[in-house]
């Protein structure tokens, strides 16, 4: 059976409601990607002097990590307010925040100017794109999944999805054009560029969501007084809706940020030049606008269960070969691995990912739930998966652990995907969740 049509959602509505959501994810992951890129290459040195470049690498990125760990925080304060007050607030304050942020890690001193307060404001200014990037996916995905009604939810809610692979696609440009600056220029202003540019993306992005009007579903909710006074403790209630949902985020986090922050350094330390490595980033992420909306439309006929499970197998499949182009020193074995293993491989897992966890939540508490799930997937899965892999690079010299890490996360989210039954039918306007979570032999499709 199919969601019934939001009231008053016509089609011009769903497209300005469709684009914030994009402009909000492209913002959070510009933002949080040039960060993560500029972790892995001059923020040890910036932030973090030390005589060993791979414990300054090691301390960038554990800042790196710092702000995923806000994020389930982040989930949980702007779900709360989200499922009580309204999704449209919070996506404007969460937008707000994240690019706030931004702004001000590109007007910050460095270590030779403020000591060490300087990456003490560093890790501070982190956590706040943290927390306002927990609460961003939700709001927007929501937004889109609510407006959409019984139009295909895979297909709308996967311009949400895009804002990763197009935020990635741009800060990479932009990194990788002032990266052929002279090593002092880059070091000294170019790596602030980045940062002081996204205030123009704020703007463009708080300007289209002023225009869109609230969830339909939840002004519904209101209405009949069917909004949770605690959601947490709603969806905490019964927790395994949310453990599960963070199950299946598993593998598309960690092959996200194993193929681009620690892709970039790990390449960067084995001999290929910075725009090299960006290149392939950025083409692999050019690969994945692409990939990945095909994949939700996917999931929209033959449910999301069966094509995120696919694009698990394939991540685990390609893990070693992946890291085995990648250690042939070519650089143009190096973009290809770039392109299988994310612009591909987690594309596939990542693109219906929005609609699955959308679809697992009522409406009373499907901001905090998806929110929660979601963003606890982004610190176990991402996280500390730069940190982790980096760390036994250096211990093992070699990158078979890492490839092994792509392998377990990928059983993680194919045992989750088990336990759930199919989503892409369910009602979302329906004062009671759909109870996807017993298991099920088989998916049931629209």
């Amino acid at each position: 059976m199919t969601a019934r049509a939001p009231a008053g959602t016509s089609d011009r509505e769903l497209r300005r409601v469709a684009l914030s959501g994009l402009l909000g994810t492209t913002i959070e992951f510009y933002d949080f990607l040039v960060y993560g890129t500029l972790a892995a290459l001059v923020f040890n040195d910036l932030f973090f002097p030390s005589a060993d470049p791979a414990v300054g690498t090691v301390a960038s990125l554990g800042t790196f990590a710092a702000g995923y760990v806000a994020r389930p925080l982040g989930g949980i304060l702007f779900g709360h307010f989200g499922d009580r007050v309204g999704r449209k607030s919070m996506m404007l304050l969460t937008m707000g925040l994240m690019g706030g942020g931004s702004f001000a890690i590109g007007l910050l001193p460095t270590y030779d100017t403020l000591g060490v307060a300087a990456p003490v404001l560093l890790v501070v200014l982190r956590v706040v794109q943290g927390l306002a990037i927990g609460g961003e996916w939700g709001g927007a995905t929501l937004m889109a999944a609510e407006h959409a009604g019984e139009r295909p939810r895979g297909r709308w809610t996967a311009l949400t999805q895009m804002g990763a692979p197009l935020g990635t696609v741009v800060s990479t440009a932009v990194v990788t054009a002032l990266a052929t600056l002279p090593d002092e220029q880059f070091r000294t202003w170019g790596w602030r560029v980045p940062f002081l540019l996204s205030i123009a993306l704020l703007g463009l992005g708080l300007y289209v969501r002023l225009t869109i009007a609230e969830s339909p579903l939840f002004a519904a909710a209101v209405q009949r007084s069917e909004t949770a006074k605690a959601p947490l403790f709603a969806v905490l209630r019964k927790p395994r809706a949310v453990l599960l949902g963070a199950g299946v985020g598993i593998a598309p986090f960690a092959a996200q940020t194993i193929m681009t922050t620690f892709l970039i350094s790990y390449a960067v330390q084995h001999g290929y030049t910075r725009p090299q490595a960006l290149l392939g980033v950025t083409l692999a992420s050019a690969t994945a606008l692409l990939a990945l909306p095909l994949a939700a439309a996917l999931s929209d006929r033959v449910g999301r269960r069966p094509v995120v499970a696919a694009g698990a197998v394939l991540s685990a499949s390609l893990a070693f070969p992946v890291f085995a182009l990648i250690d042939s020193g070519s650089p143009g074995l190096l973009i290809v691995a770039c392109v299988l293993g994310h612009g591909v491989a987690q594309s596939t897992m990542y693109g219906p990912l929005a609609a699955l966890l959308t679809e697992m939540f009522a409406t009373s508490v499907r901001y905090t739930g998806a929110s929660l799930g979601y963003q606890t997937a982004t610190l176990v899965g991402a996280g500390f998966s730069p940190l982790v892999a980096g760390a036994l690079v250096a211990s093992y010299d070699s990158s078979v652990p890492v490839a092994l890490m792509l392998v377990t996360a990928a059983a993680i989210t194919v045992l989750a995907l088990w336990h759930i039954k199919e989503t892409s039918g369910v009602q979302l306007d329906t004062a009671t969740p759909p109870a996807p979570l017993a298991p099920a032999k088989g998916a049931t499709h629209r």
